[in-house]
């Protein structure tokens, strides 16, 4: 067992600038699947989910890049960002002049990341580790990237999500195209050609988008 994530965090990753939005710097791995075998070994488990917090992923570089690009999508308001993972998109939030980011994930290590990564950026950012799927509290925007890789899980906050946009809150997804993703329910507000990890994706540019629910 790992005592100490943020500790592992420390050991086993670098401080670089974020490849499409160089303002923000994440400590990212330098390969996948040697840091996933790491976590492994630490934890004594195998199978476990690949290091989402030790990568600046597509869709979340697309949806950072966006909300820098558009800060009124955040400045002063309330923001979730969901499924955070590195805490990139929460970062571009608090940068973009939110008033207040809570950065949700369910990963321990994440939580970690979250932490170390907000403070290497110089951001106050809030950390929940929490599943909240269902949940509403008021949040004014709510960010979420790379969330459709799972049928299961893509439909479950898929819906979720849409019952926030309907009840007013800025709903915007950061997505290079997966699986999962619902374009028949949503469209896309900017498009992007962001560099990638070609070990975690298929390939070095990946073309990514930031989609909203379709207005009525």
């Amino acid at each position: 067992m790992i005592a100490d994530p943020a500790a592992f965090i420390r050991s086993e990753t670098r401080l670089r600038p974020v490849p499409y939005a160089p303002e923000i710097s994440l400590h990212v791995a330098d390969e996948a699947t040697e840091l996933w075998q790491k976590t492994e070994e630490e934890l004594g488990e195998i199978g476990l989910p690949p290091p989402f917090w030790a990568f600046a992923w597509a869709g979340g570089q697309a949806l950072a890049r966006y909300v820098l690009d558009n800060p009124e999508t955040v400045r002063g308001r309330h923001v979730l960002d969901f499924a955070s993972g590195s805490g990139l998109v929460a970062i571009a939030a608090m940068k973009g002049g939110a008033a207040e980011v809570t950065a949700c994930d369910i990963d321990s290590f994440a939580i970690a990341a979250i932490n170390i990564n907000a403070s290497a950026n110089g951001v106050p950012i809030t950390p929940l580790q929490a599943d909240i799927v269902g949940q509403d509290r008021g949040w004014d925007t709510v960010l979420a990237g790379d969330i459709c890789y799972e049928r299961d899980l893509a439909e479950r906050v898929i819906q979720w999500l849409f019952s926030l946009s309907e009840r007013g809150a800025t709903v915007l997804i950061g997505d290079p195209g997966r699986s999962y993703l619902p374009k028949d329910r949503l469209e896309i507000l900017a498009a992007y050609e962001v560099p990638v990890t070609r070990t975690l994706e298929d390939a070095d540019i990946k073309k990514s988008n930031v989609w909203r629910f379709r207005q009525p």
